[in-house]
Order: C-alpha cells, then structure tokens, then sequence
C-alpha cells in the first residue's frame, strides 16, 4: 500500500533481457531515470523473482500485471512462460496477462485460449508494434473467447517511438465498432490515447460504458493539460492506473502524485485499484 492505499499496477514489463531489441533497453535507460530496476535481473538478464517482488514491496504496489509481448517487428519476442517464475514466487501480488499477434498465432484464439489456461486475467493487444489494425475480423474470435471468459482486452492506444512501429493502428477511432459489437466485453485503452488521440480516448470512455483508459506512460501532472476539453473528474472515473514499469522513475512517485490532483477520494480509490479489481475480480 502507498500512503494507506490499496494500488494496482496494472501496466508492467519484466521481461528476459536476451528476447529484446536493443531499442527496449534503451527505451527503459531514458525513462527509468532513478528506478533501480536493473537490480531485479542476473547478470544473465533473467528476472530474479525474489528481487522483483522486493522492490515492487518497496514501491507500495499491492498487485502487479505482468504484460508479454510477440512483437518481432519492434520490441522483440517475451513469451509468457517467461513471467511464469514470477507468479511461482509471489502469485498474490503478480499476475500474468496473455498477448496474442495475429501474424505469429493461427488460429489466433487458440493461443489466447492456452495463454488464459496458464492463468492470464487479462490479453493485452499492441496492433502498433504488431502493424495490425485491431478491428481486423480475425480478431473477433479472441474477442467473443475473451467475453466468454470474463477477462478485459487491452490495447495500445496511441503512438509509439520503437523502430518498426506502424502508429496508424494505434487510433483508438479503429476500436468504435469492436467496442459497439462487444458492448458487454471490457476494453481498457493503454496509455489513454497518447500522442494526439486523447480526445477521442476519452470521448469513447465516457460514451461507451465497456471503454477504460490506462494511464501508463503518462506523467500523472499532465493528465488535467492532456484531457483539459472533459469533466476530469469525471474522466478520471475510468482511470486504470499503470505505469509501463521500467520506464517510469518511481510507482509510488506517481501515486502520490496523482493524489495531489485532489481528486474526490472514492475515484482516486478507483484509479489506483477499484477499476482494475472491476474488471479483475480476482486480484482484490
């Protein structure tokens, strides 16, 4: 807990340094400024589990999402199994989420399927680094498996610095008719529309009753300048707090900051865990 509050981090990478590209590293290098999170690996680049679980104890963070990625074209290849000693070591406080890319799985639902069975409360999509558009009707059976499962679907929303990206697909205007055709599936819109889409993350937030945004990647005192046109409270009422942990200097930093944003109390709760536990019953 942080400051007396219950906190999700639902927007974490954690991967084997050898399955990244080198623009990852260089990514976390720049962002991560005082975290020490090279502390968690061997010299090796495996994650040390123990290590991990201590500094995200340090850090406050009650419950962590644990994201892999399959995407050769811009960040490399982490296959899920290799978050699986995490969640061997401490399963209360991580918890894995699955990751599917239409151009490496076929038939695509298959593999969300063996990646739930492995125990993932959520799928994380990234149509950016997988330059694929996210309303593709290939899709639409990872869709209905995900609603038929009760687990949110994740996408990357907005753009993306790595080599190899294609930030068209990260339009979150691309989601209006998945999020109409699956009004009972929960879609959580990572890094709420970053880049210039804001406006229209936030517009279907507070339109559309299935659309969540996650605040991964953004600086907590720039969400007001950021979503300036809309009720901010209100707004804020669809937070999922994330961090796009290593490349965030410090969890608890944000918090805290987010906190002096002097948000009413119940959505602030909301933001750090209620909407997260909301979509994710198991993790309360």
């Amino acid at each position: 807990m942080i400051d007396g509050r219950f906190v999700v981090d639902a927007h974490v990478h954690a991967p084997r340094l050898p399955t990244l590209k080198p623009a990852w590293l260089q990514w976390a290098h720049d962002f991560a400024g005082s975290c020490p999170w090279r502390s968690v690996y061997s010299a090796s680049g495996e994650v040390i589990p123990a290590a991990m679980d201590e500094l995200m104890e340090a850090e406050g963070v009650d419950r962590v999402l644990l994201f892999c990625e399959y995407s050769p074209r811009a960040t490399g290849i982490q296959p899920i199994e290799d978050n699986l000693p995490l969640v061997s070591h401490n399963p209360e406080r991580f918890r894995l989420v699955a990751n599917v890319n239409p151009y490496l799985h076929h038939p695509a639902a298959a593999e969300v399927a063996r990646q739930l069975d492995l125990g993932a409360v959520a799928l994380k999509i990234h149509p950016v680094h997988g330059a694929f558009s996210p309303a593709d009707k290939e899709l639409y059976p990872v869709y209905q498996l995900c609603l038929e499962r009760g687990v949110p679907v994740i996408l990357h929303s907005g753009t993306s610095s790595f080599p190899g990206s294609r930030t068209s697909f990260g339009n979150p205007e691309l989601l209006s008719d998945v999020v109409e055709d699956f009004p009972s599936l929960q879609f959580v819109f990572a890094h709420g529309g970053r880049g210039w889409w804001y406006d229209v993350a936030a517009f279907l937030a507070l339109a559309r009753d299935n659309v969540w945004l996650d605040l991964a990647g953004l600086p907590p005192k720039k969400l007001p300048e950021y979503y300036r046109r809309f009720d901010f409270p209100r707004l804020a009422g669809k937070f999922v707090f994330g961090t796009d942990w290593p490349g965030v200097p410090s969890v608890a930093g944000n918090v805290r900051t987010l906190a002096g944003l002097e948000l009413p109390e119940d959505v602030l709760s909301g933001v750090l865990s209620g909407n997260a536990i909301k979509l994710m019953p198991s993790l309360a």
